[in-house]
């Protein structure tokens, strides 16, 4: 179903109608039922001089529903009591709602030319991705960024264009206003690496539950807060979104990003939901550390 927003234009006009102990109620009911809506979505706002106004009060409706219904509509509300219509009645509204007084066919036909062109925007805004290091010895080139060149690598291959961006400070509500201007500039992914561990600097998973709070969050291991510099109980990665756009946050260590694309891209591919994403990246990289972890206490 192809719903538009009616961008606060909302009304609509009938001109040239005629009232007589009309009830107002079943008026609205009536322009409800036609174009779609519930009961209550449409009020009656005014009556003057033969012109009646109503107000839609849902904010998207199905275009298919309103396109081409003019004569439907004054048809349906000619017969209720205490309403008359004439030939010279007609329905005048500003944007979405101007369908209505628009020729079915051709609205129809241009609809269906506007969901091709959103498909191919929405496609191409899925491929566009772009990375942010985080944390503070990234910022002041302290260490190499390994992790964006393993990132574009990987999801270059699987055909998604991959854009650099800046280095961000262990801020979460910098992070959390770049990655927002990030999705409002198209971009159909993101991904951070760095910052999701226990220790005070670590807020990329802060930051990523602001723009989403149903962000999926599992823990890779946990620890006793207060132990060395951790105040927070483990690790966590994060996988959210906002509006259309997938956040990724990843950890820091280059062979957990480069561990975790595999998933993601099969992840990816498979259209899987957040929460399943993030528990399959997850359950990898408490492998991978169990197995560091082995490998630490060996020795």
């Amino acid at each position: 179903m192809t719903k538009f927003d009616l961008l606060r234009k909302t009304e609509i006009k009938i001109e040239n109608i005629s009232l007589k102990k009309a009830n107002l109620t079943d008026i609205a009911e009536q322009v409800a039922k036609i174009l779609g809506l519930s009961k209550g979505e449409v009020v009656v706002v005014d009556y003057r001089d033969r012109a009646m106004i109503l107000d839609v009060l849902n904010s998207c409706v199905n275009a298919y529903s309103i396109v081409g219904k003019e004569d439907l509509l004054l048809k349906a509300l000619s017969v209720l009591p205490g309403v008359s219509v004439s030939d010279d009645t007609f329905i005048h509204s500003d944007g979405m709602l101007g369908w209505i007084a628009m020729d079915e066919k051709a609205a129809t036909e241009a609809l269906r030319k506007s969901e091709q062109m959103a498909s191919e925007i929405l496609k191409n805004i899925s491929k566009r991705v772009i990375v942010f290091s985080t944390g503070s010895e990234v910022a002041e080139n302290l260490i190499e960024d390994t992790n964006m060149p393993a990132v574009e690598e990987c999801l270059t291959a699987e055909g998604y264009k991959v854009s650099r961006g800046q280095i961000l400070k262990d801020d979460q509500a910098l992070i959390s206003a770049k990655l927002m201007e990030a999705a409002d500039r198209g971009y159909g992914l993101i991904i951070t690496t760095g910052g999701v561990g226990a220790e005070d600097k670590d807020l990329t998973v802060e930051a990523v539950k602001t723009l989403d709070p149903d962000a999926a969050t599992p823990y890779i291991c946990h620890f006793k807060v207060g132990t060395g510099r951790h105040i927070k109980d483990g690790i966590r990665i994060a996988v959210g979104s906002y509006g259309d756009t997938l956040i990724i946050a990843l950890p820091g260590p280059n062979d957990e990003v480069r561990a975790s694309l595999d998933v993601l891209a099969d992840g990816l591919k498979a259209k899987q939901g957040k929460h399943i994403l993030a528990e399959n990246m997850a359950n990898n990289l408490r492998g991978i550390l169990k197995a560091k972890m082995s490998h630490f206490h060996g020795h």
